[in-house]
């Protein structure tokens, strides 16, 4: 890493309940690893809340200039699972395959990077057998009747994570309490097969694993047994993220283990956890029908990783607003350049930034970068100086065209300067695909249209009513026109002798409540 981005990162460690300041195991790299999907439905929100703040955590380290390995797993064998493809008459690893696919679309559509590793447990079955051996032959794992279990009570650091006491632990989290345990609170390390269910062969049998010990396995094969950071929602501290340590820790008797616990918080609808189990979730694909996925990102990224995310339609329709302002007034940056690109060229890099602009992007990078570093400080990140470099933007284009050349050409160059700071952070975070401006803009006006249930020849027709409204001198009408688009997130703006269009924060009741539209 260079010297200017030699920063103090401080991340929330769960294990020691305090900001620390980040230091990799091996320096200039980082092993991170996070739990993803059990794949057997479509991803909802909550799944995608997990992804984007883990991909702002890739996305930063990357900035800073770590060379970075991340692995985020697919559960694509497991009791939902097969009893989602009994239902569908249809084969588990083929239903789980359909939605490991069509959750990478949902984060393709909310640019998420893809991982540098993607395993799926039924890929790892070896790796999984070897260190379930691993741990029976260290005296941690039991056999009984083709099951393998963990015996809790030889992790002396049981509950360290979770701040669960042994004696106070959930048993049958996921399974139901089993007799045959030595203590109520022992977890599957293997399950023997079924008649009928899909199985694997082992040393006790064919069978399959049990939910801890496959992120356990896999972060080992292609991270190492110690690694820098893992990662995941605040529910799998316990007993998923508890049983991994128990699990790593007694397979590597020699120093296994996660130097940094990371965990995100539940995204909740009308005060209850979202999840598919409260039949409260919402998936992905539904709001981006209705929302830019741009949007849906920028929603997620509006309070700390760390916080509750209360689901909100109007909170949707701000995060929209918000990111539309900001790529127009690049667009209309682009626009105004464009008339003196081939002044700027002829230049040739003689003009310097100005003072003014030198402060305002000094300004942007040291702010952002503050937020960041204090464990990826996300809320509000465009407001404040990104927000008055956006200000200097719009007062500046309309300066262009009064200035001498000189003047004008120092001013260009800095405006590109500007675009330059504000266009890193939003890369940082995600917030630009491969679209330009105005295909983003436009994207974002048809989901505008699709929420207000109108079309292009809509509005034409309510803005050419408006105008024979004002000839007629009929200003309430006009004004009830305008008003009653404003209530469906559109606002109309009068441009020298020309009406357009832009989407507008929705006052509609229909769009504001948590929970389902009172529309729809």
């Amino acid at each position: 890493m260079d010297a200017e981005k030699k920063m103090e990162l401080k991340l929330y460690n769960t294990m020691t309940q305090q900001k620390e300041v980040f230091e990799p195991i091996t320096p200039g790299k980082v092993g991170l690893y996070v739990c993803g999907i059990t794949a057997y439905d479509f991803s909802h929100i909550g799944h995608a809340r997990a992804s984007v703040s883990f991909d702002v955590l890739y996305r930063y380290l990357k900035h800073l200039g770590y060379q970075v390995t991340f692995v985020r797993n697919f559960t694509d064998v497991d009791d939902k699972i097969i009893a989602r493809a009994k239902e569908n008459k249809e084969k588990p690893l083929e239903l789980s395959n359909r939605f490991c696919e069509e959750y990478l679309v949902d984060m393709g559509a909310l640019q998420c990077l893809l991982p540098t590793h993607q395993p799926r447990v039924s890929d790892h079955m070896d790796h999984i057998i070897n260190m379930i051996q691993k741990i029976i032959e260290n005296d941690c794992g039991y056999v009984v009747e083709g099951d393998v279990f963990f015996s809790v009570e030889k992790s002396h650091n049981y509950g360290k994570l979770s701040g669960q006491l042994l004696e106070h632990t959930r048993a049958g989290e996921r399974v139901a309490v089993d007799s045959r345990k030595r203590n109520p609170a022992d977890f599957a390390l293997w399950k023997a097969a079924k008649p009928g269910e899909i199985s694997w062969e082992s040393p006790w049998g064919p069978g399959r694993p049990g939910w801890h010990i496959e992120c356990s396995a896999m972060s080992a094969h292609y991270l190492s047994p110690r690694f820098d950071i893992h990662g995941g929602g605040e529910d799998l501290k316990f007993p998923h993220h508890e049983n991994e340590i128990a699990q790593t820790c007694a397979a590597h008797e020699d120093g296994g283990g996660v130097n940094y616990w990371l965990h995100n918080g539940h995204v909740t609808i009308n005060n209850e956890k979202m999840a598919k189990s409260k039949k409260n979730f919402k998936p992905i694909r539904e709001v981006t029908k209705k929302y830019h996925p741009l949007a849906l990102r920028h929603f997620l990224m509006s309070v700390h990783y760390r916080s509750p995310l209360s689901f909100s339609r109007s909170q949707l329709d701000s995060s929209s607003e918000a990111l539309y302002y900001v790529y127009q007034t690049l667009q209309d940056l682009d626009d105004a350049l464009l008339p003196y690109r081939e002044a700027m060229a002829e230049d040739g890099g003689k003009a310097q930034v100005t003072a003014e602009a030198k402060d305002i992007i000094n300004k942007l990078k040291s702010e952002f970068e503050a937020k960041m570093l204090d464990d990826l400080h996300t809320a509000h990140i465009l407001t404040g100086a990104y927000q008055e470099a956006l200000q200097f933007i719009n007062a500046s284009i309309g300066k262009l065209k009064k200035m001498q050349k000189k003047q004008r050409v120092s001013l260009l160059v800095s405006l590109v300067e500007i675009e330059k700071a504000a266009r890193e952070v939003l890369d940082v975070l995600g917030l630009l695909t491969t679209l330009s401006y105005a295909e983003i803009l436009k994207e974002m006006k048809q989901k505008t249209l699709k929420r207000a249930g109108l079309s292009e020849e809509d509005i034409a027709q309510k803005i050419e009513e408006r105008i024979m409204a004002r000839k007629n001198k009929e200003f309430e009408k006009s004004d009830q026109i305008r008003a009653e688009l404003t209530v469906q997130g559109i606002a109309l703006m009068d441009i020298v002798k020309d009406t357009v269009w832009r989407p507008c924060f929705s006052s509609s009741q229909a769009y504001s409540s948590d929970g389902d539209e009172s529309s729809s």
